[in-house]
């Protein structure tokens, strides 16, 4: 039996926090399980055998052949292949794992619940079929898991991510991206963050993650008593706005009966997806997209005073002039907001944050054509304060203030 898994390096986010509380958040913990690799294979799962040998590995070993030859069986029929037997050979080269769902296993008996899963492209050729697999655009999924009232993603370790983990995806029509929870997935893609809608930030995570939009699985467990009956409520939301596309309810008699009912409310969820794809009602959100270049403003040709030119030229090398600038980010909407009153200025090639500091306080680098205390005013004009100069400066929005004519007795209240 082969067994393969998926690469479960992702490429890290740049957040330049304080050292020590990035380590102090991110170090030790198991906080996840890789996916299993299943883009490339064509899974069929529940194939049952009951089978007799000289010995315990001889019925096993017959029992995995037979197991092989119902699936393919199954497989065929599913694909408009005819169903057609092929010879053991053939289907050696074509099996590229056994999933064992159950087994018994005597001295000369072999009873299991067995998964077959084939490689789509040789069986597509054995079956005289395409392998294209028309599927979504790829979705970063992080599952949420409710348990005692308190909601848990990547933080820990949950038995919701593991069961999305172990999911096997090959035959779904959703591009499901599954982080490992490995490096910075518990400061990313936690619960908070599946509540905030604000699209600037979400874009930074996706373009992490090589995404187009997020889906989140949320279970909600509730148990009877230790060790008896457990209650799963499961939902399948979309989108930044966290949408709900369904909802339904799961049962298990014991505590031990909680992974199969994981598992079932994967594949329930997975269902709903795919509906939801089929008709319509889940769409990539576009507002995730980057914005627009904007276009170039149409100015009248006027003539131009040269020894200005000139001397904008020798001061900036006709690239801009680099300014450092310090701004306040309390919420992530902060960024966006703040870059796009920086770009509107006349004179500013470019404005992009490049060290993040949510609550604290956030550099961007901005690139100016001219004079920096030009700049510096301009920046004043559309109310913010302005500390230091040169190519160093602090900005800050202004407080509402009384007008100066308007004495403070004249105010009132109610």
């Amino acid at each position: 039996m082969r067994i393969r898994t998926l690469p479960t390096a992702l490429a890290g986010a740049a957040l330049l926090l304080s050292g020590g509380a990035v380590l102090a958040q991110i170090e030790g913990g198991n906080r996840g399980a890789a996916p299993v690799d299943s883009g490339s294979a064509y899974e069929v799962s529940g194939v049952t055998v009951d089978v007799a040998g000289k010995t315990a590995d001889a019925a096993r070993y017959s029992g995995w052949r037979l197991a092989q030859r119902k699936a393919w069986v199954q497989l065929s029929n599913r694909l408009g292949g005819g169903g057609g037997l092929v010879s053991d050979g053939t289907l050696d080269s074509l099996v590229s794992g056994i999933v064992v769902e159950n087994e018994q296993i005597g001295p000369q008996r072999y009873i299991a619940k067995l998964g077959v899963l084939f490689d789509r492209t040789r069986a597509g050729s054995v079956l005289g079929i395409s392998t294209y697999a028309d599927r979504s655009q790829p979705m970063l999924t992080i599952p949420i898991q409710y348990s005692g009232g308190v909601g848990q993603s990547f933080e820990q370790s949950t038995q919701w991510q593991q069961a999305w983990a172990r999911y096997r995806t090959g035959n779904s029509s959703i591009d499901y991206v599954r982080p490992s929870g490995s490096g910075p997935d518990a400061l990313l893609l936690n619960v908070g963050q599946t509540q905030r809608p604000g699209r600037g930030w979400w874009r930074t995570i996706l373009d992490q993650y090589g995404a187009s939009d997020v889906l989140s699985p949320v279970v909600k467990l509730y148990r009877q008593w230790p060790g008896g009956p457990v209650i799963g409520v499961f939902e399948a939301r979309h989108g930044p706005d966290n949408d709900l596309i369904g909802r339904f309810t799961l049962r298990v008699g014991t505590s031990d009966g909680l992974p199969q009912l994981l598992d079932t409310g994967v594949k329930r969820i997975d269902d709903l997806y795919q509906q939801a794809r089929r008709n319509g009602s889940l769409r990539v959100d576009y507002s995730l997209s980057p914005p627009p270049t904007p276009e170039a403003a149409v100015t009248d040709d006027l003539p131009s005073d040269e020894t200005a030119d000139a001397n904008i030229a020798a001061l900036t090398g006709g690239e801009g002039i680099s300014v450092t600038v310090q701004f306040d980010t309390p919420a992530a909407t902060a960024v966006s907001s703040t870059e796009a009153a920086l770009r509107a200025i006349p004179g500013v090639r470019s404005a992009a944050t490049t060290s993040l500091a949510l609550g604290g306080v956030s550099l961007m680098r901005v690139a100016y054509d001219g004079d920096p205390a030009a700049l510096k005013t301009a920046l004043e004009a559309r109310g913010y304060q302005v500390f230091g100069s040169g190519q160093t400066i602090r900005i800050r929005r202004v407080s509402q203030l009384l007008p100066p004519d308007l004495p403070a007795d004249t105010v009132t209240t109610g």
